[in-house]
């Protein structure tokens, strides 16, 4: 089975990702790699979902045994940890020019296009700060698009979290919302409005009541992700509010 990490104090199958564990120059070289592992998890998560990886059906898609892929990865938990830090890939280069208002905005809509391109990963919990190669690239490359704002280290972190857990809560919601237009409950979603008016009046409801005799729910979306364009605008206004207020200190 892979072997705990020396050194770092983590698992050997991060290290190796963090290319601090080279294969052995003596032996005949492995028919895997853990490169090559992951991007079958990867492959069978994107066809199947993450509900269908497991160790042995990672293993039937390379076309090893099960117990070969333990010298590369000690659980399954570890694999999709390392799935997850491929599909992120490298973080958008940082404009010469760019400020720190459309930095953060460019960042916030390429993680974006990271859910959209693999949605399995929004079922993955969340289960500790970024520890892999890729993750701690992306949380480096947002703070850095942060420098010369007068934020202190504590509230750039701050910044970043914020931005991240907004893009993710938006995209769960509209990533659920999209497979419930799907599912066999879509006429509730199609005539929404219309339904709800029939529930409620405006005694008991003043303010939804208003809302629904707007139209809104009848028309069209504005664009793709629109909810998530107006809610980043909005957070990035009260950010940049803070910023000019540490300016002026």
């Amino acid at each position: 089975m892979a072997e705990t990490g020396t050194g770092t104090g983590l698992p050997a199958s991060i290290e190796a990702a963090w290319g601090l564990r080279d294969r052995p120059q003596k032996g005949p070289r492995p028919a895997l790699t853990l490169a090559r592992v992951v991007a079958a998890g990867v492959a069978v998560a994107r066809a199947e979902g993450i509900g269908a990886v497991s160790m042995s059906r990672v293993a039937k898609e390379l076309g090893a045994a099960t117990m070969s892929l333990y010298r590369y990865v000690s659980a399954k938990h570890e694999l999709v940890e390392l799935m997850v830090d491929a599909v992120y890939g490298d973080p958008p280069p940082i404009g010469p020019d760019e400020d720190w208002r459309a930095g953060l905005g460019r960042w916030a809509w390429a993680v974006t296009d990271v859910y959209r391109r693999d949605p399995w990963i929004i079922q993955v919990p969340v289960s500790g700060p970024p520890i892999t190669p890729n993750a701690v690239a992306w949380a480096d490359n947002a703070l850095r698009r942060l420098a010369g704002t007068g934020l202190d280290p504590a509230e750039r972190l701050a910044v970043v979290l914020l931005i991240a857990n907004l893009v993710r809560g938006e995209m769960v919601l509209a990533l659920q919302l999209a497979e419930a237009y799907r599912g066999p409950n879509a006429g509730n979603l199609t005539d929404y409005g219309g339904r709800l008016s029939r529930l409620i009046d405006e005694e008991r409801f003043p303010a939804m009541s208003e809302i629904v005799a707007s139209g809104i729910f009848e028309q069209p979306d504005d664009g793709e992700y629109e909810d998530l364009r107006f809610a980043l605008d909005r957070v990035l206004d009260g950010i940049e509010v803070l910023i000019r207020a540490r300016k002026t200190d």
